[in-house]
């Protein structure tokens, strides 16, 4: 296994990470304007996200970093192609990051309120987003013959694309409704497993014609063979399985079942992309690949150096952030 692959493999895991992480950060701002009724309830399910949310974006930075020093080419028709969605993205994570710290500065409702909107504004965006960057890469994108993306913006919102971003919001706000199950209690409870429970059934239905959707629009399935393998099928069987835990209030099991579909996704749509890392749809030739679009040889050994050293340093950190905030929140260590 060459270097390249590697860092193919460990960009693949980033976006994993990021998934599932920030998928339920997304789900939980997505859901906060209907699930807190009173100032007091949605203080609780913010506060559920509180020690989280930002640590969960390190993982989007990290993807990037990544992107940018093992393919470098990729990096940069992205950012400059998809310069205006990027756009769009970036300042709904910017409003969002500026609502949670804002909302509690004042206690008029009406501040408060048009907060909470913003937060789910900037968690509606890039929940919705992400699916359309993700089916755009699988689906192939106006690359010419120098690696520059010669389409227009308009051209990435194709009807395949919507699709996926519709998959992509509902997979994230059910992953918001599972986890508020784990760190809720009482009424807020009920109602998050309420909310789960009605949420799951649509999810399926949407996840499901963005499958055979991508049959026609792509070759991901093609390529991986009439046995698509673990990941796919292990993908469905963890969203089946997730309505089962729900039903039982197994929120535990119901987590894992979620986040496992999600990393299992990704997984297939990565996999059924390498070597390949954005399609162009105007020629196979000027696709790019891991291997023209990467850094140098050198480049990748000392990344690589610094990633074994450094990868599992912020991976036993996180871990340990989420163990010191593992209790439910309740209204009697509400902090503002």
């Amino acid at each position: 296994m060459d270097l390249n692959t590697i860092w193919f493999i460990l960009l693949t895991v980033l976006f994993i990470g990021f998934f599932f992480l920030e998928g339920f950060d997304y789900g939980v701002g997505i859901l906060l304007p209907f699930l807190g009724r009173r100032d007091e309830e949605r203080r609780i399910l913010i506060n559920t996200i509180g020690p989280h949310w930002d640590g969960n974006e390190v993982w989007l930075i990290a993807a990037g970093g990544a992107m940018f020093a093992a393919f470098p080419q990729m990096y940069a028709t992205m950012f400059s192609g998809f310069y205006l969605a990027l756009f769009l993205l970036l300042i709904a994570l910017i409003v969002r990051g500026v609502a949670f710290e804002f909302r509690s500065k004042d206690e008029r409702p009406r501040w408060r309120s048009t907060w909470d909107w913003l937060i789910f504004i900037g968690s509606f965006v890039p929940a919705l987003l992400w699916g359309v960057a993700l089916s755009n890469l699988a689906r192939g994108v106006a690359i010419d013959a120098n690696m520059h993306y010669v389409g227009t913006f308009w051209d990435l919102l194709s009807p395949y694309a919507l699709l996926s971003g519709l998959a992509s919001l509902a997979a994230f706000t059910l992953h918001g409704a599972i986890f508020l199950c784990l760190k809720t209690e009482g009424d807020m409870l009920e109602r998050s497993q309420q909310t789960a429970r009605r949420l799951w059934l649509p999810t399926v239905v949407i996840i499901l014609t963005f499958v055979v959707a991508s049959y026609a629009s792509t070759d991901i399935f093609q390529r991986l063979g009439v046995n698509p393998g673990v990941a796919p099928l292990g993908a469905f069987a963890a969203l089946l399985s997730i309505g089962y835990f729900i039903r039982e209030k197994r929120h535990g099991w119901a987590f894992a079942a979620s986040g496992a579909m999600l990393a299992l996704s990704i997984l297939t749509i990565f996999s059924g992309l390498y070597p390949r890392l954005i399609i162009s749809s105007l020629n196979p030739e000027w696709t790019l690949t891991i291997y023209n679009a990467s850094s140098s040889p050198y480049t990748l050994q000392v990344m690589s150096i610094i990633a074994v050293i450094f990868v599992p340093i912020v991976l036993l950190y996180q871990g340990w952030s989420y163990w010191v905030f593992r209790q439910r929140i309740t209204r009697h260590n509400l902090e503002y």
